[in-house]
């Protein structure tokens, strides 16, 4: 469940000294800081296995890839977050003084609990979408079997794939690429779920 935000408006220069400061991560939405909640141990593995897949496949290849230490500015809708594992193309595009604030990531991946999977599937996905360079999204469920992909197509829709077989293998579109859920679930105990 996402917590109250700390105070009523902020601009996002207060957000960054705030932030800099702060114990705990926190997202900026407009004007407001929203503490994020903390992660399960399923949530970890799918990030990590996905990172590290993604980690290994590109070797070699100019990719960079970002776990969620690493912001993220979407300028047209003020936000900063957190994503769960970003893909960049290229050099990434610092916003700010230093390295810890990206603005182009091609794929992002989000790992669905239950307090954030609404927000992650509309809104966000919403401000995602104002990112020149941001072609592809995949939402992977943590309790079960199951993902979502939106790819951008060359005339700019958005295309959904659904996948939800144990054997299940994601041919991921802004990289040639195929990811399974083998190694996408790897070590993940859906009886321990702890959302």
């Amino acid at each position: 469940m996402e917590m109250q935000t700390l105070k009523r408006y902020y601009t996002p220069e207060e957000y960054l000294e705030l932030e800099a400061k702060a114990e705990y991560k926190n997202e900026y939405r407009d004007g407001k800081i929203v503490p994020m909640t903390g992660g399960t141990t399923n949530h970890n593995k799918i990030a990590l296995n996905v990172a590290a897949f993604l980690k290994y496949a590109l070797k070699g290849r100019k990719y960079d890839i970002y776990m969620s230490d690493i912001r993220l500015w979407i300028p047209r809708y003020r936000q900063y977050t957190y994503p769960d594992v970003m893909v960049i193309e290229g050099e990434p595009i610092y916003t700010g003084t230093n390295t810890t604030t990206v603005t182009n990531p091609s794929l992002i991946v989000e790992v669905l609990s239950k307090s954030t999977k609404n927000y992650d599937q509309g809104d966000k996905f919403l401000y995602y979408r104002s990112i020149p360079e941001f072609k592809e999204y995949i939402l992977i469920d943590q309790t079960r079997y199951y993902a979502m992909q939106y790819s951008k197509t060359v005339d700019g829709r958005w295309l959904l794939s659904e996948y939800e077989l144990e054997n299940a293998t994601i041919q991921l579109t802004s990289i040639d690429l195929k990811i399974n859920f083998t190694d996408i679930y790897e070590q993940v105990n859906f009886n321990d779920s702890e959302e």
